[in-house]
């Protein structure tokens, strides 16, 4: 098999939705994990599973943190894991249901998780952390050579990009510059010398490839299936070109990483290939006055699951509605948009809100996180299964509590006046006035009338071909009577 003919590269989702957006903690460095990778191997409850509790213990008693980030960390891995709908709704109900920390914690202790794939998941945290080093060669800090990108994809790519969790060439470069590390962590204690250090002729099970498979994915031929790390290794004439030995079923750890150097490339379903190649969304009715059309690139239509991305940026006074089959499992990104109502009612894999202002976002249910940063004035997803990790920040908190005891004193308001019959009618009738006046001042009426479809329907086509059909990407079609009926309807209903 030619080799030339196989690709390797860094998956997105545990970068995009695994690494935390902080610096780790101290105790993350290689010499700690190094230290946990030992002790889990000769602890019950810690190896090839590791429990809640145990991993509690080391994070608490070893490595210093609380208990809160302990379970961020814990609850942020199982995220990644390809559970059911249904066993996330039962594990939200049961949590939703513990009436007392005591309850709560004998929740969570029936949880474990992969042992080396976390181990990964905890160096994995790197990504994130801001080195003064390379501060001073240009990669935490314009340079000339950031800056002066290629291509415009390229540069459309590292602005969409702000944060490394959305930056393909980063995952790339972190896998490349800790590839020997990573690899150390998933040996066996022996393989190791008693200071750390890799013995010659070091081994790795095949077992270690299932855990190496939580970050890296491949494909190889024509057909380009995508496959997990350790099923693309499972063909015979990648073995031997790997370092594979059948007698004892492992993989010598030096030839496996020079094959892996060799093979590594940018992930064809990552960010930049999205807003290179990606289809592309555009529609005829445009709002007046906005100054630019909003840019949407889509990769679902080729991406396998855990890759699928649509990127919307610039979404400028409009309203955008839609609830299609190619939004289904996606991770949704929305850029720079501002003045604008967003409707993503599909299920959703994730969301992201990156520098939005003065905007509405309603969403259908998302799977695993909504993560909001640099944005002002943004409303999102109140819904019955959403939870904040750590909380509202105070500020957020007291103005979201004055709000909502402004709208009970409203109601409480309305319901002691014992209006009779004709009142209430005479009432509905002036609520109804003032709120077509307020409509109408505040430009909100467009919000409602954008969503009446356009006979001149949305087109989704691609950026190669253009064809597509008009129907593919439809919009939702609300009764716009019914919304506004709806809304107006609201006061007396409370």
């Amino acid at each position: 098999m030619d080799q030339s003919s196989v690709s390797v590269w860094a998956r997105l989702e545990p970068f995009l939705l695994g690494a935390l957006q902080v610096a780790p903690p101290a105790k993350f460095s290689l010499h700690y994990l190094r230290k946990m990778a030992t002790y889990v191997r000769t602890r019950e409850g810690c190896f090839p599973h590791l429990s809640w509790p145990m991993w509690r213990h080391i994070a608490c008693g070893k490595l210093q943190l609380s208990e809160d980030l302990a379970w961020l960390y814990f609850e942020t891995f199982d995220l990644l894991m390809p559970h059911t709908p249904e066993h996330r709704l039962e594990w939200a109900e049961g949590v939703s249901q513990c009436s007392s920390p005591k309850e709560l914690e004998r929740l969570r202790s029936k949880l474990s998780v992969d042992t080396r794939q976390f181990l990964l998941f905890l160096h994995m945290q790197h990504l994130n952390r801001v080195s003064l080093r390379t501060s001073l060669i240009g990669e935490e800090w314009p340079s000339p050579r950031s800056t002066s990108l290629s291509t415009s994809s390229e540069r459309e790519a590292k602005t969409s990009s702000q944060n490394k969790n959305w930056d393909d060439q980063a995952h790339l470069t972190f896998i490349q510059n800790h590839l020997s590390e990573l690899l150390e962590l998933l040996m066996e204690p022996g393989q190791l010398s008693s200071s750390g250090q890799v013995v010659q002729d070091s081994q790795l099970s095949m077992e270690a490839l299932h855990g190496l498979s939580f970050l890296l994915e491949g494909s190889h031929g024509k057909g380009r299936t995508v496959y997990s790390l350790q099923k693309l290794l499972g063909r015979a004439r990648l073995q031997t070109q790997a370092g594979s030995s059948k007698l004892s079923r492992s993989f010598s750890a030096k030839y496996l990483q020079v094959w892996l150097r060799q093979v590594l490339s940018l992930n064809p379903f990552g960010v930049s290939a999205c807003l290179r190649s990606g289809k592309k969304l555009a529609w005829v009715q445009q709002v007046e006055g906005a100054m630019k059309r909003a840019r949407i690139a889509r990769n679902t239509h080729v991406a396998p699951p855990g890759s699928k991305l649509v990127l919307m940026s610039q979404v400028f006074r409009q309203t955008l509605a839609k609830d299609s089959e190619k939004l289904a499992g996606a991770n949704i990104k929305l850029h720079r948009c501002s003045e604008a109502f967003i409707y993503l009612l599909s299920p959703l894999r994730s969301v992201s809100l990156d520098k939005c202002r003065n905007s509405t976002v309603v969403l259908g249910p998302v799977e695993t996180s909504v993560h909001v940063q640099s944005c002002e004035n943004v409303r999102v997803m109140e819904g019955d299964t959403c939870e904040v990790p750590g909380g509202f920040p105070p500020p957020y908190q007291k103005a979201l509590d004055g709000r909502n005891q402004r709208m009970k004193d409203w109601q409480k308001t309305v319901q002691n006046a014992n209006l009779n019959k004709e009142q209430r009618k005479q009432f509905q009738m002036l609520v109804e006035q003032k709120f077509h006046e307020w409509l109408l001042e505040s430009g909100n009426r467009q919000q409602l009338d954008s969503l009446i479809p356009s006979t001149l329907s949305t087109e989704d086509h691609s950026c190669a071909t253009g064809d597509a059909k008009s129907t593919e990407h439809g919009i939702v079609e609300p009764s716009l009577e019914g919304q506004r009926r709806m809304v107006m309807q609201t006061p007396m209903a409370c």
